[in-house]
């Protein structure tokens, strides 16, 4: 699949923090935003799909109001697709000097009988991560790859069991070649699901009477992920101590909210 000039246009858009629309150009220059490439783990969900959360709408809730997130993470995309689509140039188009691009994508790399979305981990894989990295820098901001939220998959002696594959070892060598930031939320959310335990997991993730999703999360899943990123942001010097807030705070599940399906 591939997108219209139109569409591109349109999605990219709507993916603009409102703070840009609603100030002058001097006054947005001014704050930084963080843009979020990805895949329907961190993706905005919309009210057709709740209670299903993706972790980027629940991580504006950890940074100070001057840091915008613009997310556009989408469903069902690759490091490839994302970038075949046109919905990096989307971001690269309104990126500015002093912004973060977040990149985050395994779970459909990984798909290895779908052409349109597959890559190998320590040759397409990174080659399609660079675009990301050569992009950001090129335009003055700063790229930050985050290896892949881990499903939820447990062993019968109940460990949780890792599922992405030489996916976030590729990207932690990456990381190191271009010296780029590295959040290790794949390592960070294996040892929470393992914290909590094979029944406990069920409350984190989209685990409704009708679909036992091990993927997908509900609002505390989102919450609990967001935190691991925020907290990662600040570990690694991406953001300051001022660029964050409640990483110690109870986030009430009500601040999430899922608008009306988007309309293209």
């Amino acid at each position: 699949m591939s997108l219209t000039r139109r569409q591109v246009t349109v999605a990219a858009m709507a993916a603009v923090p409102v703070a840009f629309s609603a100030t002058g150009a001097a006054q947005a220059k001014e704050q930084r935003t963080l843009y979020i490439a990805g895949d329907s783990t961190a993706a905005q969900k919309y009210a057709d799909a709740a209670p299903e959360t993706g972790w980027g709408m629940a991580l504006p809730f950890f940074l100070h109001k001057d840091r915008r997130v613009a997310n556009h993470a989408v469903n069902g995309r690759s490091s490839k697709s994302f970038v075949d689509e046109g919905r990096l140039d989307a971001i690269l188009a309104l990126i500015q000097p002093g912004d973060l691009l977040l990149i985050q994508f395994a779970h459909n790399d990984e798909k290895t009988t779908d052409p349109t979305r597959y890559t190998e981990p320590w040759t397409t894989y990174q080659d399609y991560l660079r675009l990301y990295i050569d992009g950001a820098r090129a335009r003055g901001a700063r790229p930050v790859l985050a290896t892949s939220v881990e499903r939820r998959k447990f062993d019968a002696s109940g460990n949780a069991v890792p599922t992405h594959g030489d996916y976030p070892a590729a990207m932690r060598a990456l990381a190191t070649e271009e010296g780029v930031a590295l959040l290790d939320i794949q390592a960070l959310s294996l040892a929470l699901w393992q914290k909590l335990g094979v029944e406990e997991t069920k409350r984190y993730f989209n685990w409704t009477a009708t679909e036992q999703d091990n993927t997908h999360f509900n609002p505390p899943g989102a919450i609990a992920v967001a935190r691991l990123v925020a907290g990662e942001l600040l570990h690694r010097r991406v953001l300051a101590p001022r660029d964050v807030c409640r990483l110690d705070a109870e986030i009430p599940e009500s601040w999430i909210t899922w608008p009306s399906p988007a309309t293209v």
